[in-house]
């Protein structure tokens, strides 16, 4: 038994609920409701809050051995609960999420529970203060139920030659997803997940119905890639919507906290409530967009939402393999049953009523210039990638780790269990037997050899042509050349072209495609993987994208929750 599964059930004796609440089930059940419908049945009276905590407790102690979905839970959820539902009685509502329990990725500050990024040298830490989409949850009246599995430290700490696999952590180990929980079978295997649960924030609890919903970060996927895996509605914002003051940073040119939820209605009601009313001191970015009236995503949330819109499909590498300059193959594209896929998706656009622009390719994609090819550009990761060999990607990652992680460790004061970059890789390394280097820690190492003063200019010119390629020659071209008002991805193949430039992305739930193992395992036979429909726009665009998710969603109802036999 895992040791927080240890914790939960000390949680309950101590709260009296082992068979002391009386013998009648609560007649409202938390399993795929959405937060309007547990809103209404507080309302009404079939569920309190103390009710539906109850519940998602009892399925994290149920789910946990299997899914590993959690680092952390709250011990205080059925007090806060408590206090939630007295506010209710005494006509005091706080907001959207009031009484609705919700978890954190765990490299969200909270105070009341560790923030450890998955990373063992922070196992057990408590921060100094509280993130501030923390506090605008609990503004909102949110319960944070626990600390979500993480691909630890965002994914930046191990890359070649053993890149760590996604929502592996030193911490809490693998997470596993709720449509195939099971480890892969083949012989080389290391315990990692027959099914990916997608990038670092991981989607798994609330796709389980552990908690309502999740926040999340992203850098480059990790709003979107997990939202994909587990079926759920995710919401990519704008780098600056939302406030990154007290989240573990990879680098503030592209991070971004986000939610993840069921549907779009419930990660509309996350963005208002995670988005401050007014612009955030500690974090200069939040000024780049403006909140909606009361900061109420809601009124978006149109049927119609899809009619007379245009949306442009990035045939080339996207859809189909596309030319690369210097390649000897072409690069990219779907394997038939995403395009199957995909091409349902289009189908139901059109059905809906939006002008579909096909192809409206990007233009850095085609470009035949080496030097304006998007394709040609990757981001330097890895030991392959360190100093001296890194002429051909952008430096921004692993130079924006180590100027914000060393930020971010300083602005922790005294109780930083290290103090630098460089110190937390000694000490991963003192440690290795304890489990700390897996895969060892090769972004950390080339992030490290980094010099912010003397790299600085090489850094602002990689950033310039990432902007340039993304967005410039990109992005803002083709959808400006079209007059487009969305770019459709499959799945989470555009995050990364969009979270250079901080542009926003809505992805919703589109089907299933077959898990193909390479090599495959006779008398193994992998369940379905879930695939989603992307829509990418500018920045400040979350209002179109969320009219034209939730447009799609509730023409294709496509979420079939995971079959857990409960």
């Amino acid at each position: 038994m895992r040791t927080i599964v240890g914790a939960l059930l000390l949680v309950f004796i101590a709260a009296g609920l082992v068979a002391a609440q009386g013998s009648r089930r609560p007649p409202f059940t938390v399993v795929e409701a959405s937060i309007a419908e547990m809103q209404a049945a507080m309302k009404d009276g079939r569920a309190t809050s103390r009710s539906i905590v109850t519940e998602y407790l009892s399925r994290i102690a149920t789910f946990e051995d299997t899914l590993h979905a959690a680092l952390a839970v709250n011990p205080r959820a059925l007090a806060e609960a408590d206090e939630r539902d007295r506010e209710r009685a005494a006509g005091k509502i706080r907001g959207p999420l009031h009484g609705i329990p919700i978890a954190l990725k765990d490299n969200v500050h909270t105070t009341d529970m560790p923030t450890t990024g998955g990373a063992l040298a922070f196992a057990g830490y408590v921060p100094p203060y509280e993130a501030t989409l923390t506090a605008n949850l609990r503004a909102a009246g949110a319960i944070i139920i626990a600390k979500t599995g993480m691909t630890e430290l965002a994914n930046w700490v191990a890359g070649a030659p053993t890149a760590m696999p996604t929502n592996y952590n030193a911490v809490g180990g693998f997470g596993f997803n709720p449509y195939d929980p099971r480890r892969d079978p083949r012989p080389a295997g290391d315990g990692r997940p027959v099914l990916a649960t997608g990038g670092s924030s991981s989607g798994i609890g609330t796709s389980a119905n552990l908690w309502a919903a999740n926040v999340g970060t992203e850098t480059s996927g990790s709003i979107l890639s997990p939202s994909n895996q587990n079926m759920l509605a995710g919401i990519k914002p704008t780098v600056g919507r939302v406030s990154r003051y007290g989240v573990i940073p990879i680098s503030a040119d592209q991070d971004t906290p986000g939610p993840l939820a069921r549907t779009v209605a419930d990660a509309a009601i996350m963005l208002g409530a995670l988005e401050g009313a007014a612009p955030d001191p500690n974090d200069p970015a939040t000024k780049t967009c403006t909140p909606p009236p009361a900061r109420d995503y809601t009124r978006f949330l149109r049927r119609d939402g899809l009619r007379g819109t245009r949306i442009g499909i990035p045939r080339a590498f996207f859809y189909d393999r596309a030319a690369v300059p210097g390649a000897v193959e072409p690069r990219g594209g779907l394997a038939p049953d995403q395009s199957k896929l995909m091409a349902e998706v289009i189908d139901v656009l059109k059905r809906e009523g939006a002008v579909v622009v096909d192809p409206a390719d990007i233009p850095s994609i085609v470009d035949k210039d080496p030097q304006q090819n998007y394709a040609r550009w990757g981001i330097c990761s890895g030991a392959n990638n360190a100093r001296g060999s890194d002429a051909d990607c952008s430096i921004a990652f692993k130079y924006g780790m180590k100027r914000d992680f060393n930020k971010w460790l300083a602005s922790l004061g005294s109780s930083a269990p290290v103090k630098s970059l460089t110190e937390l890789r000694e000490w991963n390394t003192a440690h290795k037997n304890a489990g700390s280097l897996k895969y060892g820690q090769s972004n950390l190492d080339i992030s490290d050899e980094m010099d912010v003063e003397r790299d600085r200019a090489r850094y602002e010119a990689d950033r310039a042509k990432d902007i340039r390629l993304s967005a410039t020659h990109g992005i803002d071209e083709v959808m400006k050349a079209q007059k487009l008002d969305a770019l459709l991805f499959p799945g989470g193949s555009g995050a990364a072209l969009a979270a250079r430039p901080g542009y926003p992305t809505v992805i919703v739930p589109a089907g299933f495609i077959p898990n193909t193992l390479t090599p495959p395992t006779p008398g193994f036979n992998p369940k379905p993987s879930p695939y989603g429909a992307a829509f990418t726009g500018l920045a400040c665009s979350e209002p179109k994208l969320i009219e034209i998710a939730y447009a799609f969603e509730q023409a294709t109802k496509s979420r079939v929750p995971p079959n857990l036999g409960k």
